[in-house]
Order: structure tokens, then sequence, then C-alpha cells
């Protein structure tokens, strides 16, 4: 399969991380993504010099009626993100006492921001990261700490009865 015909069959997000990690790597000035996500086909990851610069690509890329993601690994970087117009802030991998703070600060400036927390949260500490700033936590550990379940499917002719297997 193309690349082209990867891209198509992974979501959006999970495309995003695998550019991003490559972008950090071959391209140290693309720091910065922006995740448009909607319905259908009309979702995109951009990546861009700062999170301003993020958000207008993005805007520029969308339709009106999708939203607009950036992730930002410091307060100036998520007023940034909120001043150029982001629907949505990920504060990633901040430890609870500096995101609360962060929050705090960011929806005081801009009540309509929502602010998500991301990063190193686990069934264990989740309570740490709720707060009334707090609109979304994302637990990656959900899906990356998940045990896998090994399965197949195999088609068998009309005449030829499988025999069943026991391990």
């Amino acid at each position: 399969m193309d690349a082209e015909g990867l891209a198509l069959l992974l979501p959006p997000v999970t495309l995003a991380a695998l550019v991003d990690s490559w972008l950090r790597e071959d391209c140290p000035g693309l720091n910065y993504a922006a995740l448009v996500s909607g319905a259908g086909p009309s979702q995109a990851a951009l990546w861009a010099k700062s999170p301003g610069q993020a958000v207008r690509a993005a805007r520029q890329a969308a339709d009106f009626t999708l939203k607009v993601e950036v992730e930002c690994s410091s307060l100036q970087e998520a007023v940034q993100a909120a001043e150029a117009g982001a629907d949505l802030v990920l504060l990633d991998n901040f430890k609870p006492e500096e995101l609360h703070p962060t929050a705090t600060v960011l929806k005081a400036q801009f009540p309509s921001v929502a602010v998500e927390a991301s990063g190193g949260i686990t069934l264990d500490n989740l309570p740490q990261f709720c707060g009334p700033h707090i609109d979304v936590i994302s637990m990656g550990m959900l899906t990356q700490a998940a045990p896998a379940l090994d399965f197949s499917l195999k088609l068998f002719a009309k005449e030829v009865a499988p025999v069943p297997k026991i391990h």
C-alpha cells in the first residue's frame, strides 16, 4: 500500500502523531500542530512555526464549522493559540500543579476557549487533573496500554468444514 492509502486508513490523530514525530526529527522549525477535526474527510493536521501560524493555516484549510485545536507546552504558547482563534488548547504533559494555574489564566483571558489536559494521565492520578477550568481530559493510556486481542477471520469454501483447534 502506498503512503496516500495508509494516510486514508489512519484516523487523523494517529496520522498527526506519526507526522509530528517525523517533523520534529527532520524539520525542527515546524514545531506546532493544529488539528482540524470534523465529520468525514474534512479532517487535517497542519504544522507551523508558531501556534498562531498553525491556527491561521488551519482556518484557511478548514470549513468554518470545524474546530481547531493546538497542542501547547507553555502558557505563552496557549495564549498565542487562543489569540489567533483556536477553539481548543491542549495543555500537554503539564503536571497538575502547573496545569491548573495555566488553565485559570487562559480561561480568564479567553473564556470561550476549551482547555484540554493530556499527557501522563492515568486512572490513578486522574482526580489531580480535574478542575473547574479543564474542559477535556485525554488519557492515551486507555488505548496505548490496552491489551491486544488476537483474532483472525478465515474464510473456507462451502464444502470444506473447518477443524477447530484448541490451544
